[in-house]
């Protein structure tokens, strides 16, 4: 939810534009939890428990990539796939685990959802292959494919409206600081007793936070049971298809996020090779820079009011390309300076796309976000795979030709949706003209 929460804001588009019959019916909110009433504190702390094991677990691996590939004797690219299993599979899961979650319970799916992938953590650090280390990773990631639009629709109903955002908030801070904590416990924990041991660690942790969101979270008041309709799910996931703009979105988070996931699969090897030699608990720690994609998101609206959807993306554009090209320099300082505008340019990117998702579709929201979510880290299995893949054939240089080539793509996206755009204002024009 989706790096730093690197599905964020995807998160808080689908659950603060709810679609679902469930979201809009007319029930009375007098009951609902808020701030100072009971149970919303304990609703808290459980779904930021949750928060900080889903993205501590997703990531789990990709901080100790050096460390596995060095044990099973493997290159970047089949090592960076401990990581593109989890988050492929988490995208290919995200429709039907929402769709499940509309028949049996949020609480029911996020309960079962987060214990099977604390039960599958417990056993990755025990994995005899990388082979099945993969296996049990892409596990992992289906199961907690059904966390993330549970919990934004357990929110959406329980939660009284003006307390949303906020109740949202925690949520998303829970991500934030699983994804970060978790890559810098296992660099730290890989350090000094392996990187079977940084597993372990993870799974501890995420071990304690399901203990907490079991015994804190409040049952579901508001929840009425709804019946599987595949055909009504494919005629909506279809409609959002067929729009040409949600493409183009679909598109740009995709792109976005195969930079982003092809830099941070792949910094971990060039950190710890000459001319750097950085120790492992140093790399890990370089995940700190996420935190400045707290602030650009935040910053995004911002962007967005003052130079446009398309000026903001042309920004976001522009930054994460320019940090690209600083990250090619030998000097450490250049390279966490482009971490720094890499990071700040691909949440404000994420941010923008994630967010006209919403606004562009008329109805099936939570849908038209849950088909983002799944692009989205379907680009970032595709990056870490392909960035690995790069950095293998051509080294760091490979792997900026990669990420650059992906900045080219949403450049192309944008200029052609600014093209169509001309063009549909202009047919306009004519057809308003031959009408008077």
């Amino acid at each position: 939810m989706p790096p730093a929460s690197t599905g964020a804001s995807t998160l808080i588009v689908a659950a603060s534009t709810p679609s679902s019959p469930v979201a809009l019916a007319p029930a009375a909110t007098a009951d609902r939890l808020e701030p100072g009433r009971p149970g919303y504190r304990r609703m808290s702390f459980a779904l930021f428990a949750a928060g900080v094991a889903t993205f501590a677990l997703l990531y789990s691996t990709q901080a100790l990539l050096p460390a596995v590939s060095a044990s099973f004797g493997a290159t970047a690219g089949q090592a960076s796939w401990t990581v593109s299993a989890a988050t492929g599979a988490l995208a290919l899961f995200v429709l039907p685990m929402s769709a499940l979650s509309e028949r049996f319970g949020r609480r029911q799916m996020m309960t079962a959802s987060l214990t099977v992938a604390v039960v599958v953590g417990l056993f990755v650090p025990f994995a005899p292959s990388l082979g099945w280390l993969i296996a049990l990773r892409a596990v992992q990631g289906a199961a907690l494919a059904g966390l993330p639009a549970s919990a934004m629709a357990y929110l959406a109903e329980e939660v009284r409206p003006k307390a949303l955002v906020a109740a949202i908030g925690l949520f998303v801070a829970g991500n934030s600081i699983g994804g970060m904590s978790g890559r810098i416990l296992t660099g730290w924990v890989a350090q000094a007793w392996g990187w079977r041991a940084a597993l372990g660690a993870v799974g501890v942790l995420a071990v304690v936070c399901a203990v907490v969101f079991h015994l804190m979270i409040p049952r579901a008041r508001h929840f009425t049971p709804g019946s599987l309709n595949p055909k009504a799910l494919a005629k909506t996931v279809g409609g959002h298809l067929a729009d040409p703009l949600l493409r183009r979105l679909y598109a740009i988070g995709a792109l976005f996020m195969t930079v982003f996931g092809a830099v941070y699969t792949v910094i971990g090897y060039r950190l710890v090779e000459a001319p750097f030699n950085l120790p492992q608990g140093i790399v890990g720690s370089i995940f700190l820079v996420y935190l400045v994609g707290t602030v650009s998101s935040a910053a995004a609206g911002r962007l967005v009011a003052r130079l446009g959807r398309r000026g903001a993306l042309y920004l976001a554009v522009s930054t994460t390309a320019a940090g690209l090209l600083l990250s090619l320099a030998d000097q450490l300082a250049a390279v966490l300076l482009g971490l720094v505008l890499i990071t700040a340019g691909f949440f404000a990117g994420h941010a923008v796309a994630s967010s006209s998702v919403s606004r562009t579709a008329t109805k099936g929201r939570a849908q038209a976000s849950a088909l983002y979510q799944s692009a989205y880290y379907l680009g970032s299995s595709a990056g870490g795979t392909l960035g690995a893949v790069a950095f293998h054939t051509g080294g760091w240089a490979g792997t900026v030709a990669l990420g650059l080539l992906a900045v080219l793509g949403v450049v192309a996206v944008t200029l052609y949706g600014s093209r169509a755009a001309h063009v549909e204002r202009r047919r306009s024009s004519v057809v308003l003209s031959v009408q008077n």
